[in-house]
C-alpha cells in the first residue's frame, strides 16, 4: 500500500499550507498537486524527489509509511536534509545503537525504513563511539576473519558516497545480497568493487543502483566460542561415539 496521498495532506497541514502554497513550493501546477493528494495520480520519480527535498523526508518513508502514526520530529535528519533515517532515542535524546539479530537479518531489507521495525530491535549504548548514527549487524560465513557467526559489526551510517575510502571495511545493504560486510577495493561512478578478507574468495562488483545503505565499520562485538562447554555430558558422549565409529571403520579397512 502506498501512503503518498495521505502523507502529502499530513505534511502540508503540519506547515499550515494551502494546496496552492504547497504546489508553489514544489513548483508544480496546483491542479496536478491536487490529483496527487486526492490519490488520483501517483507522483513520478522526479516529483517524488522534489517532495522529498521540500519536506525533508526520504522517498521510502513518503511511499511506504503512514507518517501520521509516528513523530516526524524524532527522525534523524542527515547532512543537507537529503534523507530521514528512522532511529531510536532515550529520554535525554541520545541515540541508541539498534542491534539487527540474525533472525531479523532477512527482514532488514523491508524494514530498514520502517520506524516500527527499528523500534522493536534490541538496543545498546556506546557513548565512546562519538557523534553519528550507529547500528550493529550480524556477521555470517567465513569471508571476513576474525569475525565469525557469533560476531556483530557496528557501523556508522554513510550518507555521502564521497566519504567512503579504499581499503576500509563497510556494511553494505544491497537488494541482491541483503546485509554484507566487505572491504572496499575501488569505486567508480556506477559501482563499487569489494573484496573479502579471506583470500580464498574473489573480489566482486556491486552496482550503486543495488545499494540501499552503507555503514562504515567502527567496532565489533564478539563472543569467544573457544570457551564453550565442549566437555558437557552430551558433547562428550557425541565425541566418544564419533571416535568409536571412526575406529570401527579403520578396523574394517585393515581387516
Amino acid at each position: 500500500m502506498l501512503y503518498i496521498s495521505d502523507n502529502l495532506k499530513y505534511l502540508r497541514n503540519r506547515r499550515n499550507f494551502s494546496q496552492q502554497e504547497a504546489a508553489n513550493g514544489l513548483q508544480i501546477p496546483c491542479e496536478r498537486y491536487k490529483k496527487y493528494e486526492y490519490g488520483k495520480n501517483t507522483p513520478p520519480a522526479e516529483t517524488l524527489l522534489l517532495i522529498s527535498r521540500f519536506y525533508h523526508i526520504s522517498i521510502d518513508l513518503l511511499l511506504t509509511i503512514d507518517l501520521r502514526k509516528l513523530n516526524v520530529d524524532n527522525l534523524l535528519k542527515l547532512d543537507d536534509n537529503r534523507i530521514v533515517l528512522p532511529i531510536t532515542v532515550d529520554a535525554d535524546g541520545n541515540n541508541f545503537i539498534e542491534i539487527v539479530p540474525h533472525k531479523a537479518r532477512a527482514g532488514y531489507l523491508t524494514g530498514y525504513a520502517d520506524p516500527e521495525f527499528i523500534e522493536n530491535l534490541q538496543q545498546i549504548s556506546l557513548p565512546f563511539l562519538g557523534v553519528g548514527k550507529f547500528r550493529a549487524f550480524p556477521v555470517g560465513g567465513d569471508s571476513m576473519p576474525p569475525h565469525n557467526d557469533l560476531s556483530f559489526v557496528i557501523g556508522k551510517y554513510v550518507d555521502n558516497l564521497g566519504e567512503i575510502k579504499k581499503e576500509k571495511t563497510y556494511i553494505l545493504i544491497t537488494l541482491s545480497e541483503g546485509i554484507t560486510y566487505k572491504r572496499l577495493s575501488s569505486k567508480n561512478a556506477e559501482s563499487l568493487t569489494v573484496a573479502p578478507d579471506n583470500i580464498i574468495y574473489n573480489p566482486y562488483e556491486i552496482k550503486l543502483s543495488d545499494i540501499l545503505e552503507i555503514w562504515e565499520y567502527v567496532a565489533h562485538i564478539g563472543r569467544d566460542d573457544s570457551k564453550s562447554d565442549l566437555i558437557s555430558p552430551d558433547n562428550l558422549s557425541g565425541i566418544l561415539s564419533g571416535m568409536q565409529k571412526d575406529i570401527a571403520a579403520i578396523n574394517r579397512k585393515i581387516g
